[in-house]
């Protein structure tokens, strides 16, 4: 049997880069000769003759590495490294304040009585990658564009709030107040990246871990879809994303690197910073992280860069004649390496060093704090220079760096590549005194003897501030910064929603449909149109929307390079650089990324964008949530379509398509507006609001999300008095009962309307029932109303107490209330407590399940006569009717039956 180690490879091999050639003459004859093939019989006899070689050199037992990964040694070797242009002693002193200050906020923020903490290891170990960012490359939006867009690592703020500190751009009572947002406002800071918390500062949340990374992919991808359809002109913005290495374990993080080389975005460069630890223990323990992820980013087309060791290896790989050191480095696990983090120079010398004679000769003239003092990559300058120099300037490809550090890295030896680290949120009297001395920052023992540490700040006309201040000056402005330049949009007139309203006529349609035809009409506005964003994940027939292919097109930088299957059809499939529509495959989280890259474009570049992006019910709010949530905190904006929406709409499909709660989910994010509209009239009235209150002068941090079914139903003309007021704010009467002496109130949402209407009738006709149908448009929204307004009742007791729109609008309505809908009890329930009358709801709750739509409706007791049932059981509850009704009600349509249900209407996708 294989051993563990032949099972599991810690390194798959690669090309050497560290390794001095000591027969220059020998290598360029082999490489003339290659040279000569290629010029004399050209590049496929070339390949023959390297794939002949290489497996004679496998045969003859030469290890010959493959290409998904090279050597745990630097990709920049040190002979092409760029001249340093900064001023190292400066940068050293600026990040040992920083350092400092990020710390000792971390610090305070757990002092007695407060008690809210943070992290402090995670930027320890990716300070000097922040600093060389800031320094050199960070552009910043002062020259009136996007400049860069950088997503810092969550766990990293203390650091990028520590620097803003020196800036000038936060005080000390900002520090103090760090995550104290309330009890010390305005001068608290949010825990982490988070721009609705801090809108002047943030621009892209990113602790939701693996959000950050796909986040970015679609960042510049979206950045290049602007420029190429010349809305903004991005071609300087550069896209940073600062991530971790246990993060790159989340399934967003790695799941869309091949569309970042597809699409060729060298606009985008990843920072890994391997510190090779998770939250609570090592990422690899027994592997290699960074040879692993090396492999997955070239395999899926990156350019990869690794950033190993420090300058201080330098000259021991320079006397690496036959590769020991370069092998004990690539068969050294990572779990070993954190370990050699924590121990001294000595047991590095016996460990590391000792067991093979060549490799101590190495390190003889060492001493052993020499040899604790052999660094890694990613805390070296002069390194991370080249490694972002290189990645900027890389052409085709996106770039990722792979940047080994030390988590905890300067914080002492209770902190440094401890397993513990991540939670550890104080440090001791000594434990300040160690890390000061290691800064060298003139702080007396007094000072950190005598209540909580004091910050640093070398003083506003010091050369390190100075020197701060001009770097960013001349790149731009500072960063973190998030600027709203947009100016409102000039919105279409009541026309554009004319031919919605009209209503469907004799043809039957879905509300997916009518929201279609709407588009269509928004999009023909001249300086509307050009800014909508279609967004759809492999769904766009399915949603009725190829009708957008041959004018929108669907958005391919490379254009469409073959002749499509379909092209004789009027409604062919087209792709163009210039493209309006993301056709981003079957990828909801790809889509909800672009989604947020859009809404968010008036901030990020100053352009508004309006996204629309549409999907399968069930498969938005529930698969993506999480990123539904990054958009509410990066305040973006536009139209989210729940499309098939409904627990017995999407007829066959069964239970993983069947959405009976995402209005629910949907409730639960402030940034939401959710609607659930019943008719095309409803929807173009939503829509028009939702315009105005997104893109118009007083614009608001809100996105909207309407469920649309896809059901075919005739649709009728707005009202002559339309109540536009109840369609926004939730609820208006639809129709008034006509006949009948007993009256009762029937509320319904959605593609429950038609039935709700039907049960009036049949109460009206059969059981002398005169009831009301309101079509509530909005649970969601009545409920926050609601609660505002209880919010304030309480707050203001000598106030007059504001009732609820839910109560004041069914004021005059004689109960009782029955409602009903497509989805769970829990969404209509919302507002139970403030409609004034006995209340009852009808839902779907339990699976969904594959069947006819009425069978499906029966099956739950939503359809029209069980609508029926419901409301002649709340009279009889009331007294208003007789018990024995009850019965004889169930008996005459069956309702225990779910095969006696009239199937309904079948078909209809959009």
């Amino acid at each position: 049997m294989a051993s563990g180690s032949d099972r599991n490879p810690i390194i798959i091999g690669g090309l050497p880069s560290q390794v001095p050639d000591f027969d220059p003459e020998e290598t360029q004859e082999w490489l003339d000769s290659l040279d000569a093939a290629v010029d004399e019989r050209g590049r496929e006899r070339a390949r023959y003759l390297m794939l002949r070689l290489i497996e004679r050199a496998r045969e003859k037992r030469v290890a010959v590495p493959e290409m998904r990964s090279t050597d745990y040694v630097n990709t920049i070797p040190t002979r092409a490294e760029p001249f340093f242009p900064g001023n190292e002693e400066i940068e050293r002193k600026i990040l040992n304040a920083t350092r400092w200050n990020a710390a000792v906020m971390v610090s305070r923020a757990q002092r007695p009585g407060i008690g809210v903490g943070g992290h402090i290891a995670t930027f320890a170990s990716s300070a000097s990658l922040y600093d060389v960012g800031f320094n050199h490359f960070f552009r910043g939006k002062d020259e009136g564009d996007g400049g860069d867009q950088v997503f810092f690592q969550g766990h990293a703020s203390p650091g990028i709030y520590a620097r803003a500190f020196l800036l000038d751009r936060l005080s000390e009572d900002n520090l103090d107040g760090f995550r104290q947002e309330k009890s010390k406002a305005p001068h608290g800071l949010s825990s982490y990246p988070h721009p609705r918390l801090m809108p002047d500062f943030w621009e892209f949340p990113t602790v939701s871990m693996g959000l950050g990374p796909i986040g970015a992919i679609y960042q510049a991808r979206m950045n290049r879809y602007m420029h190429a359809r010349g809305i903004a002109d991005t071609s300087k913005s550069h896209v940073w994303a600062f991530l971790g290495d246990g993060e790159m374990d989340e399934p967003e993080s790695l799941g869309q690197l091949t569309i970042a080389a597809r699409e060729g975005l060298d606009n985008l460069t990843f920072v890994v910073n391997c510190n090779l630890q998770r939250l609570d223990g090592p990422v690899r323990g027994n592997g290699k992280v960074i040879q692993e992820l090396e492999s997955v980013f070239r395999g899926a087309g990156w350019n990869v860069i690794k950033l190993i060791w420090d300058r201080s290896w330098d000259p021991l790989l320079a006397q690496d004649r036959d590769g020991i050191l370069v092998n004990r480095m690539n068969t050294t696990p990572d779990g070993q390496f954190q370990t050699y983090a924590t121990e001294s120079g000595a047991y590095i010398r016996d460990h590391f060093f000792g067991d093979d004679q060549r490799l101590r000769a190495m390190v003889e003239g060492m001493t052993d704090d020499q040899i604790l003092h052999l660094g890694r990559g990613g805390h070296d300058h002069k390194k991370i220079y080249a490694a972002f120099k290189a990645a900027v300037e890389h052409t085709g490809q996106p770039t990722v760096i792979l940047a080994k550090t030390v988590k905890g890295w300067t914080l002492g030896p209770n902190f440094e590549g401890r397993n513990a680290t991540h939670q550890m949120k104080k440090l001791t009297v000594d434990d300040l005194k160690g890390f000061r001395d290691r800064l060298h920052l003139p702080i007396s023992d007094k000072e950190l003897e005598s209540g909580a540490p004091p910050y640093y700040h070398p003083g506003r006309d010091s050369e390190e501030i100075q020197y701060m201040h001009d770097r960013r000056l001349g790149l731009g402005g500072y960063v973190p910064t998030r600027v709203v330049r947009a100016e409102p949009l000039a919105l279409p007139d009541d026309k554009t929603y004319a031919t919605v309203k009209k209503g469907s006529g004799q043809q039957s349609i879905a509300t997916t449909m009518a929201f279609v035809r709407l588009l269509k009409d928004l999009m023909r506005d001249k300086e509307l149109g050009r800014r909508f964003v279609l967004i759809a994940p492999d769904e766009y027939r399915t949603f009725g929307m190829d009708s957008f292919f041959p004018s929108a097109k669907i958005y391919n930088p490379l254009g469409q390079q073959y002749e499509s299957v379909d092209r004789e059809l009027l409604l062919a499939y087209k792709e163009s650089p210039t493209g309006q529509m993301l056709h981003d495959g079957i990828s909801e989280a790809g889509c909800t990324a672009s989604l947020i890259a859009a809404g968010s474009a008036y901030a990020t570049h100053g352009e508004p964008l309006i996204p629309v992006y549409v999907f399968y019910s069930m498969f938005g709010f529930q698969r993506t949530g999480d990123q539904f949530w990054q958009m509410s905190d990066q305040l973006a904006r536009g139209f989210v379509l729940g499309a098939t929406a409904g627990r017995t709409t999407l007829t066959g499909e069964g239970l993983q398509h069947a959405d009976g709660h995402s209005q629910l989910l949907a409730s639960t994010n402030p940034g939401c507006v959710a609607y659930d509209p019943a008719f095309g009239f409803e929807i173009a009235h939503i829509v028009q609001d939702g315009l105005r209150r997104m893109y118009g002068p007083d614009s608001e941090d809100v996105f909207y999300y309407l469920t649309v079914y896809n059901e075919p139903i005739q649709h009728p003309a707005e009202p002559e008095n339309v109540d536009a007021e109840g369609i926004l704010k939730g609820v208006y009467r639809f129709s008034e009962g006509t006949s009948g002496s007993i009256p009762a109130q029937i509320m319904a949402s959605g593609v429950a309307v038609p039935w709700a209407v039907e049960a009036q009738k049949i109460l009206a006709e059969e059981w002398d029932v005169k009831a009301d149908v309101w079509s509530a448009t909005s649970w969601n929204e009545l409920r926050r109303e609601a609660v505002a307004c209880e919010e304030y009742n309480l707050l203001h007791p000598e106030e007059e107490h504001r009732v609820p729109y839910v109560t004041r609008k069914l004021a005059g309505a004689e109960g009782p209330f029955v409602a009903v809908s497509d989805w769970m009890r829990a969404v209509p329930d919302q507002i139970a407590r403030w409609v004034p009358g006995t209340y009852q709801s009808l839902g779907a709750d339990g699976f969904g399940f594959a069947d006819t739509r009425g069978a499906a409706r029966r099956f739950f007791h939503i359809d029209a006569q069980s609508i029926v049932v419901g409301v002649l059981t709340e009279l009889a509850r009331e007294g208003k009717v007789d018990r024995s009704v009850l019965k004889q009600a169930i008996d005459r349509y069956q309702l225990l039956d779910v095969a006696a249900a009239d199937p309904g209407a079948a078909g209809g996708d959009a």
